[in-house]
């Protein structure tokens, strides 16, 4: 019984931590703008991407591929664009059929430089925009393969233990020290040095929150990473302290739930440089 209820505990905290982690992801300014819209009697669903990562070499760019699957071939499309912050005109560019696909492909932006871009479907005399305002998406350089997996997957490992040092010190287990401590370096790896290792190859610099700047995933892993070290010394000297490592898994997760790359690197083009918290 006691094994099964063990059992039961760690499925809902990994449950729990997942669906935090999508909320955050799906919620977030990068995750893609889905939608559907009727054209005659085709159902045509699309998801209009909002961040693109460039290739290794900047001067091989091709630009943001965005496609819509439209099997009507009489359906044509058409993209507007312009520069995020700026005052230019729109570009207009006629989508390419690619089988299946209308395809546009807009130009490459500097690390963190955003665009402007709607796209609208055409049959007959009939337009059909597909957004009732322009979709923001994000340019960010190249990042070497071998970085993400061990960031998210530490970052998932922290938010993880968060939640079970919480539990543990809820049942007055004996575990709840050493959980915190997990939670504490998962979060220090995965959060503060490889979270950082990131922004450098997407953006150009380690560290844009606080008090460099305003970038939210900064910020937010910084007070979260606060919070669990207060818990681990409080519990270094008190073992059966409650308030603090429920409290900073609390705060944790709160801030969690907080989309990803809010008030994120931003190319101002005006400046020719990237700020941040915008």
């Amino acid at each position: 019984m006691k094994l099964l209820k063990n059992i039961l505990i760690w499925v809902f905290a990994v449950i729990l931590t997942a669906t935090v982690l999508i909320y955050q992801r799906m919620t977030g300014p990068t995750y893609p703008q889905r939608g559907s819209v009727e054209i005659g009697s085709e159902k045509i669903s699309y998801a209009l991407l909002r961040t693109w990562m460039n290739e290794e070499y900047l001067q091989d760019q091709k630009g943001a591929r965005i496609s819509v699957e439209v099997e009507d071939l009489s359906v044509n499309g058409q993209c507007r664009y312009k520069r995020l912050g700026t005052a230019d005109e729109w570009t207009v560019l006629d989508m390419q059929r690619e089988a299946d696909e209308l395809i546009v492909m807009l130009p490459a932006q500097p690390a963190a430089g955003k665009l402007l871009y709607m796209i609208s479907l055409e049959k007959g005399d009939k337009s059909y925009s597909l957004t009732e305002v322009p979709v923001v998406i994000r340019f960010k350089s190249y990042i070497p393969g071998w970085i993400p997996p061990p960031h998210v997957f530490l970052i998932f490992i922290a938010l993880l233990f968060s939640t079970m040092t919480a539990v543990e010190a809820l049942r007055r287990g004996k575990r709840v020290t050493s959980y915190a401590l997990l939670t504490l370096v998962s979060m220090l790896i995965g959060g503060l040095i490889m979270g950082p290792m990131m922004q450098k190859y997407a953006f150009g610099a380690y560290w844009t929150g606080w008090p460099f700047g305003h970038d939210m995933t900064d910020n937010k892993t910084l007070v979260a990473f606060i919070f669990w070290v207060i818990a681990y010394f409080v519990l270094r000297k008190n073992p059966g302290n409650r308030f603090w490592p429920v409290f900073a898994a609390f705060v944790t997760l709160a801030i969690f739930v907080i989309p990803h790359s809010v008030l994120g690197s931003e190319f101002d083009y005006s400046a020719g440089e990237v700020v941040t918290g915008r």
